[in-house]
């Protein structure tokens, strides 16, 4: 069936196929936005899974709606622990891996680059996910460091933004599939009934799911900005006689 992109009821398809599919919802605004970048002959199924692709790729703050949010009074430090339902949708702007040295960050980064990624202890070469085949269709795959790849054994803090923009910092109690240095910055991620003690996330694998995706001009600042300050710091440090 061809579907007119423009239509109304292709609009209220798309929104009600990703809320279904990632459990929160697209503003219509955005929604609007992509159509008017469709063919008028897109068939429905190819359609929606390029809009899959497209909004989990999107700015949060522009593409997501804010219904569910941080708490506004997530930085009162008088609150020792509370629980947020959600789902709360968050995108990834920094990771940092508390438990590996500079180098094995560096490492991983460069793995990244190279397009690289490990399933168990073996190194694979990674096949980035297309955003829109020639016949109109999608891929809604990932890279592995998101969707289909180990977490990375450690204990990672990252930094974390609602569709609001409020940013908070997670940290893992538990390793969460696909948590890493070397993953996407600008990935989504789904928070459902997580605690939050003094304005941190505890993020655990039942609380935790990444969704995916990539904003491709915060991945790159990040990349390259996170790499150069971690080989300044082990300058630093062998400077002082410590260690990297």
């Amino acid at each position: 069936m061809m579907i007119t992109p423009t239509s109304s009821p292709a609009l209220t398809q798309i929104i009600t196929h990703l809320t279904t599919t990632f459990s929160v919802t697209p503003t219509q605004n955005w929604v609007t936005t992509f159509l008017s970048t469709q063919k008028p002959t897109t068939r429905l199924p190819s359609l929606l899974a390029t809009a899959k692709v497209r909004f989990l790729n999107a700015e949060i703050t522009t593409a997501f709606e804010p219904s569910n949010c941080l708490p506004s009074d997530i930085y009162n430090a008088t609150l020792k622990e509370r629980r947020v339902q959600g789902p709360i949708a968050v995108q990834v702007l920094d990771v940092n891996d508390l438990t590996q040295s500079r180098w094995a960050q560096i490492e991983a980064i460069e793995a990244a680059e190279r397009g690289e990624g490990k399933k168990g202890r073996e190194i694979i070469r990674v096949v980035p996910g297309g955003e829109q085949a020639e016949d109109g269709s999608a891929s809604t795959s990932t890279h592995p460091s998101i969707a289909g790849g180990e977490g990375g054994g450690g204990t990672c803090k990252v930094l974390l933004q609602d569709p609001k923009g409020v940013r908070a910092f997670g940290i893992e109690l538990r390793s969460v599939k696909g948590l890493k240095v070397g993953m996407n910055i600008g990935s989504k991620m789904v928070l459902k009934n997580v605690i939050i003690a003094r304005g941190v996330l505890l993020l655990e694998p039942e609380t935790t799911t990444i969704l995916g995706g990539k904003i491709e001009t915060l991945h790159k600042a990040w990349m390259e900005e996170r790499k150069a300050d971690l080989k300044a710091s082990i300058e630093r440090a062998r400077e002082d006689g410590g260690l990297a």
